[in-house]
C-alpha cells in the first residue's frame, strides 16, 4: 500500500467509525465501544507508518482536482512534511487515549454513543487539517472542530453552565473565523491557489500584495481557535464539559490548529514585520495573563485550562521570532503531558468527591488513594514547570532560545530570515516571567490536590483499568520526548538546533525553582495559620466519574463562574498576589468588558427595535384595522331590522333631496 493511500485513510478511519457510531449507537450498543476505540487505533499505527516511511527530510505532495471553480480550483490535496507527520501521530496517539479512557469514565452515561462518536468525527477534522495540502479543505476540517466543540462542550445540556459553555466556545471562535476566511480568499486571490506548496512560492517570489493585511486577518481566526489573547476566554468556561473531552482540545486538537496553521503557513505572517510584531506582542499577553489568572483559581479544570492559554503563548512566541521547529517541538511536547494532566484530573475528579468537582481547597489525602494519577500526574506538572529531565524543559527552553537569537541579531536557518528585535525581547521577558509562574501555580496544585487539608470524601475504591493505563501510557512521553526529540529529529524541524543553550537554560530554569519555592513558602505559611477549610458535600459513592462530573456542574457551584465566591483563607496563591488575586480570579474582568462593550450595546439594540415593532408598528397597523371596524359598527347599529323604521328614513331622505332640489332651483 502506498504511503498516500495510508495518508488518506488516517483522516478516513475515523470519519466512518464516527458513522457507524452514530447509526449503530442506539440499534447495537454492543458495537459503540469498539467503534469508539478500533478506527481511531487504527488510525493512529497508520499515521505512524506514514511518519516512519516519509521521514523528515522529505514532503509527500497529492492532488486531484475536486472541481471547476473558474479561477482558483480548489484541489483535494495532500502535504506532508516532517511537521504534518509529527502532529498526526500526536493527535492520534492522545484520541486513542482519551476513547479508552472514556470507556471507563462515561461507562454509565446515557448519551455515550453520541460522544464517542462526535471524539472520533472531532480527531477525523484535525487530521484533515493536519495532513490537507489545500486552504479550503482545511477550513473544512478548522469548521468542522468548531461544530464538534460546541456539542461536545455541551454535553451535559441538563445544566445551564454547559449550554452557555458551548454558545460561547462556538460564537467566540466564529468571531475570529469571520476574518480568517477573508483572509484566506484574499490570500488565494494573491497567489491564484488555495493549493498551500503554490501559496508558498508566491510568497518567496514577493508575490503578496498585502501581507500585514492578510497576516492579521488570518491571526483573527487563529487567536479565536488557540485561544489568545483577546478571544481566550471560551476556553476556560469550555471547562463544563467531560473531562476527556477538556484533554482532547487542550492537547490535540482544536486549539493546536491555530498554532499548527501559522507554523505551516509561517512565510506569510514573516513577510510583514509588523505581523510578527503583533504576533509577539499577543503571545506575551496571553503568557503573563493566563498566568497570572491560574495562580487565582481554586478549581483544577481552569488552572489547566489557563495553562493551555499560557502555553499556547510559547508556541505563538517562538512563531513570532521566526522558529517554527521551536513551536511545533512545544505543540508536541505540551500535547503529551496537558492531555496527562487533564485525564488525571478526570481521575482526582472521581476520588475527590467534592460537590464542587474539583476544588482543590477541598481536596484531602488523595496521594494515597489515588497513587496512579499522583505519581503520573507530578511528571506531567514536572514537564509543564520545564524542569529537566522533563520534556517541557527541553521544548520549552528552545522557545526561549530561539526568542534570544531573535533578540541578538542571531541569523536564523529556518524559513524566515530576519524577525524584528523587539518580537525577540518581547517573547523573551515574557517567556521567562511565565517560566516562574507556571511553577508556581504547578506547585500550588500539587500542594493543594496532593497535601490539601480539605474535608474527607468517600472513598470511591479501585478506578477502572480503562482510565489509569492510559495515565501511564502517557506518561512516558511526558518523561522521555524531549531528550529523544531534540538530538535525533533535527531534520523534522527545518534542521533547527534544538539542544538548550546556556543563558536561557539558566533563566527559565532559575525562574521556575524560584516560583516553585516561593509557592512552597506561602504553602507553609498559610498552612500554620489559616482556620480548617470547609468541608465538602460527598457525591454518591457508586456513581462513575462522569455522573460526579454532571451532578458538580449542575449543582452549580463555585467550580464555573463563582469563582470569586467562598475564598479560603489556606491559598497560597492569594497569599502572593494580595489585591491582585480578585482581578485575576474573574480573568482580569475581560468577559465584563466584552460584555459592556459588546453584549450590553446589542441587547439594547434588540430592546430598541422590539419597542418600535410593537409600539409603532403595530400601532399603525392596528390602527389601520380600527377605522374599518369602527365604521362597520356604525353601519352595524344602523341595521335595525325595523320596517317602520327604514320607511321613515326613507321618507326623510326624500324630503331632504326635494327640499335640496328646490334650494338648488330657487338659487338658479
Amino acid at each position: 500500500m502506498t504511503t498516500t493511500t495510508l495518508a488518506v485513510l488516517v483522516p478516513l478511519l475515523p470519519f466512518l467509525g464516527a458513522a457507524a457510531g452514530l447509526l449503530l449507537g442506539r440499534t447495537a450498543p454492543g458495537f459503540v465501544r469498539p467503534l469508539a476505540v478500533l478506527p481511531t487505533l487504527t488510525a493512529f499505527a497508520l499515521a505512524t507508518l506514514v511518519a516512519v516511511r516519509q521521514g523528515g527530510d522529505r514532503t509527500l505532495d497529492a492532488a486531484t482536482q475536486l472541481t471547476p471553480t473558474g479561477s482558483v480550483p480548489i484541489d483535494l490535496a495532500l502535504h506532508i512534511d516532517g511537521f504534518a507527520a509529527l502532529v498526526a501521530v500526536l493527535v492520534g496517539l492522545v484520541a486513542t487515549c482519551v476513547q479508552i479512557y472514556s470507556t471507563g469514565y462515561l461507562r454509565d452515561d446515557p448519551r455515550y454513543p453520541s460522544y464517542a462518536a462526535l471524539v472520533s468525527l472531532f480527531t477525523s477534522a484535525m487530521l484533515l487539517v493536519v495532513y490537507s495540502g489545500d486552504l479550503m479543505v482545511l477550513l473544512v476540517g478548522w469548521e468542522i472542530m468548531g461544530i464538534c466543540s460546541y456539542f461536545l462542550v455541551g454535553h451535559y445540556w441538563e445544566t445551564p453552565e454547559a449550554r452557555a459553555a458551548s454558545l460561547k466556545a462556538f460564537l467566540v471562535t466564529k468571531l475570529g473565523d469571520v476574518p480568517f476566511l477573508i483572509g484566506l480568499f484574499a490570500l488565494a486571490t494573491d497567489a491564484g491557489s488555495f493549493r498551500i506548496t503554490r501559496i508558498l512560492a508566491t510568497v518567496a517570489d514577493g508575490g503578496l500584495d498585502h501581507p500585514t493585511l492578510v497576516a492579521l486577518l488570518l491571526l483573527a481566526g487563529v487567536a479565536g481557535k488557540s485561544a489568545q489573547f483577546p478571544l481566550h476566554t471560551w476556553l476556560p468556561d469550555a471547562m463544563a464539559g467531560p473531562t476527556p473531552v477538556s484533554a482532547l482540545i487542550h492537547a490535540a486538537t482544536m486549539v493546536a490548529a491555530g498554532v499548527y496553521f501559522v507554523a505551516r503557513l509561517l512565510p506569510v505572517f514573516a513577510a510583514s514585520s509588523a505581523a510578527l510584531v503583533v504576533l509577539a506582542v499577543m503571545a506575551a499577553l496571553t503568557m503573563a495573563g493566563s498566568g497570572l489568572a491560574a495562580l487565582a483559581q481554586d478549581d483544577i479544570k481552569r488552572v489547566l485550562a489557563y495553562s493551555t492559554i499560557g502555553q499556547l503563548g510559547y508556541m505563538t512566541g517562538a512563531l513570532a521570532v521566526g522558529d517554527r521547529g521551536a513551536a511545533v517541538f512545544h505543540l508536541l511536547s505540551h500535547g503529551a503531558f496537558k492531555a496527562l494532566l487533564f485525564l488525571a484530573a478526570g481521575v482526582i475528579i472521581h476520588a475527590s468527591g467534592t460537590n464542587s468537582l474539583a476544588a482543590m481547597s477541598r481536596m484531602s489525602h488523595l496521594r494515597a488513594r489515588v497513587p496512579d494519577a499522583f505519581w503520573t500526574m507530578t511528571v506531567a506538572l514536572l514537564a509543564l514547570a520545564a524542569i529537566p529531565p522533563f520534556s517541557g524543559f527541553f521544548s520549552k527552553e528552545s522557545v526561549l532560545g530561539a526568542a534570544e537569537h531573535a533578540a541578538t541579531g542571531h541569523t536564523l536557518t529556518g524559513p524566515v530570515e530576519h524577525v524584528p528585535a523587539a518580537a525577540g525581547w518581547t517573547v523573551l521577558v515574557a517567556g521567562v516571567l511565565t517560566a516562574l509562574l507556571t511553577a508556581a501555580y504547578a506547585a500550588r496544585l500539587w500542594l493543594l490536590a496532593f497535601r490539601g487539608q480539605g474535608t474527607e470524601a468517600p472513598d470511591h475504591g479501585r478506578q477502572p483499568r480503562a482510565m489509569t493505563v492510559v495515565l501511564w501510557v502517557l506518561a512516558v512521553p511526558s518523561l522521555a520526548l524531549g531528550g529523544l526529540a531534540y538530538g535525533r529529529l533535527p531534520d523534522w524541524f527545518d534542521g533547527d538546533d534544538l539542544a538548550p543553550t546556556l543563558a536561557t537554560s539558566v533563566l527559565g530554569t532559575g525562574a521556575a525553582l524560584i516560583g516553585a519555592l516561593a509557592m512552597y513558602a506561602a504553602w507553609r505559611y498559610t498552612t500554620a495559620v489559616a482556620h480548617p477549610p470547609l468541608g465538602a458535600v460527598a457525591a454518591h459513592p457508586d456513581a462513575d466519574a462522569g455522573t460526579v462530573e454532571a451532578e458538580a456542574i449542575a449543582s452549580h457551584t463555585p467550580a464555573y463562574g463563582d469563582v470569586a465566591s467562598a475564598p479560603d483563607p489556606a491559598d497560597p496563591g492569594r497569599l502572593l498576589l494580595g489585591p491582585l488575586h480578585r482581578h485575576a480570579a474573574v480573568g482580569f474582568h475581560l468577559d465584563a468588558v466584552y460584555s459592556a462593550l459588546f453584549v450590553r450595546p446589542v441587547r439594547s439594540g434588540a430592546s430598541l427595535v422590539r419597542f418600535l415593532d410593537r409600539e409603532v408598528v403595530d400601532t399603525y397597523v392596528s390602527g389601520a384595522g380600527a377605522l374599518p371596524r369602527l365604521l362597520g359598527a356604525a353601519v352595524r347599529k344602523a341595521q335595525t331590522g325595523n320596517v317602520q323604521t327604514y320607511v321613515s328614513a326613507l321618507l326623510a331622505g326624500t324630503v331632504v333631496l326635494v327640499v335640496a332640489a328646490l334650494v338648488v332651483a330657487t338659487g338658479a
